[in-house]
Order: C-alpha cells, then sequence, then structure tokens
C-alpha cells in the first residue's frame, strides 16, 4: 500500500521513510498539500526505466510516424502585402 508523508514528517523519519519504500513499496511525500515526489526502492526504480532508451532527437524523428509522410515542405513565395516592411 502507497503511504503518503508530509514533508516535514519524511524529513524527520527519513530512515523509516526508505525502509518502508524498501519492504511495502512506494512513498508518497507531499509538500503543501500536494503530491510533490515519490520514494521508491532502486529495484523499482529500474524495473520501471529497464525499457527505456535514450536516443537523439535524430532518431525521435526517425522513428516517429511522420517520418514517411508526404509532407509539403516548399516555402511560400507569395509577395509581401503592400507597405509592409520587414526590419533587419
Amino acid at each position: 500500500m502507497v503511504k503518503s508523508w508530509q514533508l516535514q514528517d519524511a524529513k524527520n523519519r527519513f530512515s523509516q521513510v526508505v525502509n518502508e519504500a524498501l519492504a511495502v513499496g512506494p512513498q508518497v511525500v507531499t509538500r503543501h498539500g500536494s503530491q510533490a515526489v515519490v520514494i521508491l526502492s532502486y529495484e523499482d526504480y529500474r524495473r520501471l526505466t529497464a525499457n527505456y532508451t535514450h536516443s537523439s532527437l535524430v532518431d525521435f524523428f526517425r522513428t516517429s510516424p511522420l517520418a514517411t509522410a508526404d509532407l509539403d515542405l516548399t516555402r511560400d513565395t507569395t509577395p509581401l502585402r503592400e507597405g509592409f516592411v520587414l526590419e533587419p
């Protein structure tokens, strides 16, 4: 069962929070009444991140469903409106 700890209590009883994370499961720490962080065992963390791989932005775009989409990337050559000036 996930237990919720107020930040001040979690700081004062950190060893107990860690022991419960190891024995029972993830522990939620709240700050100002809102859930702020989760303390979990390293084993749980490894299990959650086992399939996560770091990839580059280029790899992300290559594997995107839009990678093979037929996108029109031609530039619009329509002249600017009369009286409209671009400043350098």
